[in-house]
């Protein structure tokens, strides 16, 4: 009897990910297909189209169907032993969208296993380019929304966001708004994790609550769909929407067409898919009070957060691994190409010398802060660049050790002040999972452990989406029985801990803090419109 193992998939928006993994967490296979390279007859970009009018960004769901053709034979044509797995998950990247045809789930339950899926399943769907996260088209049916319900504030107070033109409900307004006939045709609506995990089981895999919670359709406290939500962005909603279920719940057994077509074990279960940020969370073992910061091209910030405060900023989501607690998730786009921008002019393009400047100047920088945006950022809304002196006087510019200071202390304060906007508390067992790019800088990582007064870990997260799903595929078989997934990935890596902060540091960042929270109110962008696009 070979050793079992576990799958995880993510549909990402450039790539399809699976990653395989023992019963000790070892990784025992891994594989991809690029949506451009391997796929080209799709034409797209970065695994997506952007339309003529720059707003509209779609990718093509038959690509995500053939994808995962080819890496399933792919798999087999290497010898993967498909009998030995006992359950599978995934993520899909967020937001995206795809509607099936009426009379779609006869043909999913029958797919021939003679035939490759893309084969059997093109004619299913009622659009054939699905809306994805890229997508900013939707301002109008924002403003809809937002009015129905009583305002932004309203509407984050009963979805955990504000309304956002990549989410869902906004993206379904659209289509009935513009294609009645294709809304109606359309009999069941699933988020790109959702609809994966429809290809597996052979039937419509329901939305789990945390990616449903990145739609402005889910009431996240009670986790049941919002009646006004719904009824504000199309009519019947609900009966194409099915019901939500918690994140781990196991949806049934493989369809019978991989057990005839690759030898799955008719045993294998299909637990429940969710997003990729959740999924992400799950992969890097967040715990209560545990923060991560994704410090990449935009900078990502999610924590587990009992009692979540939503607000006109960032997003509230229901908690992946524990259906009882929320994640909270916050995106800045100004992450990497600016810490680079101002290396190059500060440091001549050195990382050395970008280190040392930081490691000469004192913490706090003597009182001189700066807001550093080359493009519109979204936490909060704001751009160019703003620096003030310690007597909170604007000036044009600073040394350049300062410069190099001010950036990086302003981009942790601006991450500390807006997670605890969400309701995030720091507390003696946090720590801070630090990944991506600069997570490589020790010094860099230094100032973080001081504004946030906590210590920084940091974690190999390369395919963090795909092993939090095959983590979530093992939590999956023993989540009724109230095992946390804490005790299910006991055998995973540890983080290793990077820096402790410095003695002092709480008190010296608290006033400062403070002060850099009344500044950006200066610096704030009053744009006209009130919808955000990311």
């Amino acid at each position: 009897m070979a050793a079992p193992c576990f799958l995880g998939w993510d549909f990402s928006t450039q790539q399809l990910k699976v990653i395989a993994i023992d019963e000790h967490l070892r990784v025992i296979y891994e594989d991809n297909v690029n949506f451009d390279k391997d796929l080209p007859e799709f034409k797209t970009q970065g695994g997506a189209h952007v339309h003529s009018d720059r707003l509209t960004v779609t990718s093509p769901v038959l690509m995500w169907v053939k994808a995962l053709d080819m890496i399933l034979e792919k798999m087999k044509s290497s010898g993967f032993n498909f009998s030995q797995v006992r359950a599978l998950s995934g993520a899909g990247q967020q937001h995206g969208s795809v509607y099936w045809k009426k009379g779609s789930i006869q043909i999913l339950k029958g797919v021939s296993p003679e035939l490759p899926l893309h084969q059997s399943l093109k004619a299913c769907f009622a659009v054939s380019n699905s809306p994805i996260w890229m997508d900013s088209s939707t301002a109008l049916q924002c403003s809809a929304l937002e009015d129905a319900v009583g305002g932004a504030q309203h509407l984050a107070n009963i979805t955990g966001s504000r309304a956002y033109e990549r989410f869902t409900g906004n993206q379904i307004a659209k289509i009935y708004n513009q294609n009645p006939e294709v809304y109606a045709q359309t009999e069941r609506i699933s988020l790109v994790s959702s609809f994966a995990a429809s290809l597996f089981l052979g039937a419509y895999a329901p939305i789990d609550y945390s990616d449903g919670s990145g739609m402005n359709l889910l009431q996240i406290w009670e986790k049941v769909w919002s009646a006004p939500c719904l009824d504000a962005c199309a009519p019947g909603l609900v009966e194409k929407l099915g019901n939500p279920v918690p994140s781990h719940s196991v949806l049934g057994s493989i369809s019978p067409y991989y057990v005839q077509r690759y030898e799955f074990s008719p045993d294998c279960k299909i637990v429940a898919f969710t997003g990729d940020n959740p999924a992400s969370l799950a992969g890097m073992r967040l715990q209560e009070g545990d923060i991560a910061i994704s410090l990449g091209t935009s900078d990502t910030l999610f924590l587990w957060i009992q009692e979540p405060t939503p607000a006109l900023e960032g997003h509230i989501l229901c908690n992946p691994v524990d259906s009882q607690t929320y994640m909270a998730l916050l995106c800045f786009k100004n992450g990497s190409l600016m810490r680079e921008r101002i290396r190059n002019e500060c440091a001549s393009g050195s990382w050395d010398d970008f280190s040392k400047a930081l490691s000469s100047t004192v913490a706090g920088n003597n009182g001189n802060l700066g807001f550093y945006f080359d493009v519109m950022e979204i936490t909060p809304e704001a751009v160019g660049i703003h620096r003030f002196n310690s007597e909170n006087q604007k000036v044009l510019n600073f040394p350049k050790e300062v410069e190099i200071r001010a950036l990086i202390e302003g981009q942790f304060m601006a991450k500390r002040i807006h997670a605890e906007k969400l309701g995030y508390k720091v507390m003696p067992k946090t720590r801070i999972l630090a990944t991506g790019g600069a997570s490589h800088n020790k010094k860099i990582l230094q100032v973080l452990s001081d504004v946030f007064n906590a210590p920084v870990y940091t974690i190999d997260t390369a395919n963090s989406a795909c092993l939090g799903s095959a983590y979530r595929a093992i939590h999956g078989l023993v989540a009724e029985t109230n095992v946390p997934l804490a005790d299910v990935v006991k055998l995973a890596p540890e983080p290793r801990l990077a820096v402790t902060p410095t003695a002092g540091a709480e008190e010296l960042y608290r006033p400062l803090l403070k002060r850099y929270a009344e500044l950006e109110q200066k610096v704030i962008y009053n744009p006209t419109s009130s919808c955000h696009t990311k």
